[in-house]
């Protein structure tokens, strides 16, 4: 049996979140580039879904695309992130929203470097950072384990 979504209404998650995090998350905004703090951190740790805390993405798969955003080979496990087709913005695109909460992270391309070719570009607003120990990645791009 699958895990249960988080529900919660939109005065809770305007309760729990900033502004810009509920216009992001919410709403499926998307902030200005170099406008968060996660775009060029280099600390190793683990990135969570800021309104739910599931783990996300690890440092060790985090890389600099030079586009502004926090950018990542893969989430954690395949099951972290669902995706969305998205015509929102003139062009095709595939939405990546948090598996538990349906909170909108980013965008997922196809443009993305070795193991996975795939380039997860994330909101720094619908992520939380978790300084530590990172998830180790597999050579395929997925969480060891």
């Amino acid at each position: 049996m699958g895990k249960l979504k988080i529900v919660k209404t939109e005065a809770e998650w305007r309760a729990q979140l900033t502004s810009e995090q509920y216009r992001v998350t919410r709403e499926r905004g998307t902030e200005r580039a170099f406008s968060s703090l996660d775009w060029d951190r280099r600390q190793p740790g683990l990135y969570r879904c800021v309104c739910c805390g599931r783990i996300l993405f690890s440092s060790e798969a985090k890389f600099d695309s030079g586009v502004g955003w926090p950018n990542f080979t893969g989430p954690v496990d395949e099951e972290a992130l669902t995706e969305h087709p998205d015509r929102s913005f003139f062009i095709p695109r595939v939405e990546v929203r948090c598996a538990d909460c349906d909170a909108h992270v980013g965008h997922v391309f196809n443009d993305g470097p070795f193991p996975t070719g795939r380039r997860y570009c994330a909101n720094g607003f619908a992520l939380e950072f978790q300084k530590g120990p990172p998830i180790p990645a597999t050579p395929s791009g997925n969480p060891a384990g």
